[in-house]
Formats: C-alpha cells, structure tokens, sequence
C-alpha cells in the first residue's frame, strides 16, 4: 500500500496544487481526501480542476495496483457530499492481474512548455493514445496549418490571464522563483521562458499595480508570442479530449481525469511529451456559464470571445465536450521540474476542514 501511494503522489494537478491527503484505514486500505482550490484560485472557481486531479490521482492509483498484483477498488463519494471529498480505496489481490506496461510513466511524466520537435505522429502513436482515452475520443491538429489556429488561440488566451487580477494573485503565490525543482509550486525553470523574460516576469510581478504598469507599456505580446505562439506551433500535434458529453457530474469529471492521465502516461511510454492549456476551455466554460470570474470587463468580453473561437476550432457541438487541450510531441531535456510534497506529509491521522492557500514567496 505505501509503495502504491508513494507512486500516487507523482499524479498531475493545476500549479501542483496536489488537492489531497491520504488516510489510513487498514493493511490494504486507506481514503484519499479530495480538496479543491475555488476560495483562492481563479482557475477553479467550480472545482472542475480540482476534481480531473482527483481523476488523474485514482488513475495512478489503479495503474500503481497493477505491479502489486493488486486491483484498486475505488468507492465514489456522492455528488453533494460535503468538502472535501472522500474517496475509499481498498486494494485487492489477484494474481491473474498482469502490471500495466505505463506503471514507470508515473514517475517519468514531465511537462514540456518550450518548444518540441515537429515530427509526425506515426498512425501507432496515434491509436495507442486513441486507444487510452476511451470513452472520449480525441480531435487532432497536426498539420502546421491546422497548429496555427490552436497556437494562436492560446495566444489570445494568455492575453487574459496575464493581465487580470484575479490571475497574478495565483502566480505569484504558485511559482518558485530562482528554482530548478519544487516540492509545492512550478519552478520557473520549468515555464519555459529564458532568463531575460523570467527576470521580468519576477521583477514586474513584485505587485500587481507594477505589472499593470509594464503591461501598459510594453504590452504582452512579446511574452505571449514567446511562452504560448512559437511553442504552440513547436510541436508534432495539438489534441483535444472529447467526452460522450459535457461534463455536468463529479463522476464525469473524475473520468476525464482519469483518461487525461492515462493517455499522458500512454504518451510518456511512447516517448513523448505534453503540455497542458486548460485555460481556454476554462475561461470558454466561464463564459458560457456566465461566470463573473474577474473585475476586468474587458476579460470577460474576451473569454466569449474565447468561447466563440473555441467553437469554431472544435465545433460548436463539441466544445462544450471538450476536458482537455494539450500539445504533443518528442521528448527532449527539460531544464525545471515540479517534484511533489513527501508521502509523510500527504498520509494524516484525520484529514483537514481545507488546505492552507499558498503564500507568495521572495
């Protein structure tokens, strides 16, 4: 049980925000708590990402079970039950169980944010990640002039979440400055920016009323052009994970997670790499919700902008079905990595009423 848990831990989340604890109940049983970060976070002000992490973590789970020769039983909580979330897992032996060829993806998994190779996707790769994430199935963007669109819709994403408020007080607690690794935040080795935009970004982002300024001024294309268009077309394929539906359930959200990692673990077996872009099939969502997410009128009007594009990218039937966005291609070295807070510090006696927020850092 402590080695399948201590592979748990190594599961995806939005910023490593690692929304859960873990509690014993017995030799092969335990509850993993799961927490969300809507009081702080803009990017979860429903949950929904809380919850595909929650997904993502019983997928690790049940793949981890598998070198055990063990079968994860996993308990759903209901619907409406009271924060945080309790999840019950009992593992089950059974010898006739054969390890799941993705179990040393779990460790292996990076996030790539610079620039990938372009290579083609072999028609293996392909159905193989096809193949990992049903029921949803998978839109494709592979030529350079079908990556375009989708880079530049990122592009015109970033615009929102590097100028509102809402957005820099999550940053600016979530990133480690001057770091290569991190146990709780995203070093920002890992963002993808060379030094020179990384030391604007930290000395911009000292208050918000500064970064208001030198957004002003010097505008965010640059920065938006270097971290999400050249990247964004950098890459062998963008692909998007279509479920039967649109998400209106925990049980459909855990599944998406579920699938999200275990297409990334397929994809990490097969060598390749991911980054996420969650954000505009967010800001789409909040839009068509009509989610006041910021103060920013003119964020708002741009995240229905998002929402129309969005549409006109995957289809105006398929995306509001659309749980994950990501870019795809060769694996190459990666200069920064989240690690993750020690099994000791995730497995408590009683779970907390919540998470402590994190607080910004020098």
């Amino acid at each position: 049980m402590l080695r399948v848990l201590d592979a748990a831990r190594w599961a995806p989340s939005g910023d490593n925000a690692q929304p859960w604890r873990f509690v014993v109940r017995g030799p092969l049983a335990f509850d993993v708590y799961g927490y969300d970060t809507r009081a702080h976070c803009v990017y979860d002000l429903d949950g929904w990402a809380s919850e595909l992490a929650h997904g993502a973590l019983l997928e690790t789970i049940a793949t981890a079970a598998t070198r055990e020769r063990m079968h994860a039983r996993i308990s759903m909580p209901e619907e409406h039950e009271s924060r945080p979330l309790c999840y019950r897992i009992a593992l089950e032996s059974d010898e006739a169980i054969v390890t799941d060829p993705r179990v040393d993806a779990i460790t292996q998994r990076t996030v790539q944010r610079r620039a990938m190779g372009t290579r083609r996707l072999t028609d293996g790769e392909r159905s193989a990640l096809e193949e990992a994430a049903r029921p949803a199935r998978m839109a494709w963007f592979e030529t350079l002039r079908d990556r375009a669109p989708v880079a530049a819709l990122c592009t015109r994403n970033a615009r929102i979440r590097m100028t509102i408020r809402e957005a820099y007080d999550v940053h600016r607690t979530v990133i480690a400055w001057h770091a290569s690794t991190s146990e709780d935040r995203m070093p920002d080795a890992s963002l993808g920016a060379n030094r020179l935009l990384l030391a604007t970004m930290h000395g911009a982002m000292a208050t918000f009323a500064r970064l208001d300024r030198v957004n002003r001024v010097m505008g965010t294309l640059v920065p938006r052009v270097s971290l999400d268009f050249v990247p964004g077309i950098r890459c062998s394929a963008w692909l998007a994970l279509i479920a039967e539906h649109p998400p209106s359930s925990l049980d459909d959200r855990v599944a998406a997670g579920r699938a999200v990692q275990r297409v990334w673990l397929t994809a990490t077996t097969l060598g390749l790499q991911m980054q996420p872009q969650y954000t505009p099939l967010l800001f789409a969502r909040y839009a068509r919700d009509e989610r006041r997410f910021t103060g920013d009128a003119r964020a708002i009007v741009r995240a229905r902008d998002i929402d129309a594009d969005l549409g006109a990218l995957l289809g105006a039937g398929d995306a509001p079905k659309a749980v994950w966005l990501a870019r795809i291609g060769p694996q190459r070295p990666v200069p920064g990595r989240s690690l993750r807070l020690p099994l000791t510090r995730l497995m408590v006696s009683s779970p907390p009423g919540q998470l402590p927020a994190p607080q910004p850092l020098p």
